[in-house]
């Protein structure tokens, strides 16, 4: 056999795979389609997709940037910071007062996460549709020793796309070591919850988060069917009963009320996720949230967690503030 051709085959591989990969960009990010979609055009899986394009993210051939410095918006950053306490606030501009604030969020908090993953750091994540569609918008890379922690259970049947990726899609996209929670976010008993934990290793992910660098999370109203509440896990009664409890939304789906404190509510007593304490006790607490829905719930999580970082919409950003 000719030497020269395993390496032929070998080079052909690596093109088909780099044609793939431009292709699956180009479709995600030029036209917008859904990565569903794409995975039909190309004849691959979905899973397949996220790969290829968190590859070119990881190659740098993919940069979505903001040159905007924002300083219209200085002034309510800085009346946040003094108000709440909070290091640094960036609150992300919006077209219109009644627009969907998540994609003008999500690039935001993109930029930022990409600027402070560093070699060594532990990373704890949640999940939700902001910080999904912060996805595109983070940079990757290659970081050494970057463990990645996931503080929230997973959802079972997934719609349009399925928010509890982050954690994996995140820990890809660095390269990094990915401790993920392989349990529902809401079970149905406090026993199950203390048999996962105890009995299937959960509690022992759940201890590596004492010692966070970085936690990234978001909040989940309850005035309306947010996130929570379209994947099924919450029924109608039992979000009314959270309101009669107190809840004004949940964080982590640890539900709290107007003053940041857990409510009184069995829900509370079922979730698979990280508790409030161990969310404070991180080094740096980023809080990755907003629009008209969450106003109220806001402005609990950042008692409950009083978050280092907030990056939220300026229609949020100025509500906070009154």
């Amino acid at each position: 056999m000719n030497q020269l051709e395993p390496a032929r085959a070998a080079s052909a591989r690596t093109s088909e795979t780099d044609r793939l990969r431009s292709r699956a960009v180009w479709l995600y990010y030029a036209e917008g389609l859904k990565q569903s979609d794409i995975a039909k055009i190309l004849d691959v899986t979905r899973v397949t997709v996220v790969r290829l394009l968190a590859d070119a993210r990881r190659r740098n051939e993919v940069r979505i940037t903001i040159r905007s410095p924002l300083t219209e918006l200085a002034s309510t950053e800085f009346k946040l910071r003094e108000r709440y306490g909070i290091g640094e606030v960036i609150l992300a501009p919006v077209s219109a007062p009644d627009a969907d604030p998540t994609p003008a969020i999500a690039a935001a908090a993109g930029a930022y996460i990409s600027s402070v993953i560093k070699n060594g750091m532990t990373v704890g994540v949640g999940w939700g549709r902001t910080l999904h569609s912060s996805l595109p918008f983070i940079t990757g890379g290659s970081f050494e020793e970057l463990k990645v922690i996931s503080l929230l259970g997973g959802i079972a049947a997934a719609r349009r796309f399925n928010p509890a990726e982050f954690a994996w899609q995140f820990t890809e996209m660095f390269q990094g070591e990915g401790y993920l929670i392989s349990a529902p976010a809401l079970v149905d008993s406090p026993e199950t919850k203390h048999a996962l934990l105890e009995r299937c290793g959960l509690a022992s992910i759940f201890e590596m988060a004492d010692k966070l660098d970085l936690a990234i999370f978001s909040t989940g109203g309850i005035s309306q069917l947010t996130t929570s509440y379209r994947t099924g896990h919450l029924s109608e009664a039992e979000r009314e009963s959270l309101i009669t409890a107190g809840a004004v939304g949940d964080i982590l789906y640890n539900f709290i009320d107007a003053e940041g404190r857990l409510v009184d509510h069995p829900i509370n007593q079922r979730a698979i996720s990280a508790d409030l304490k161990r969310l404070r006790s991180a080094r740096g607490r980023l809080l990755v949230s907003g629009g008209p829905d969450k106003h109220e719930v806001m402005r609990a999580a950042i008692a409950a967690t009083a978050p280092s970082v907030l990056i939220t919409d300026e229609e949020t950003g100025r509500a906070l503030c009154d």
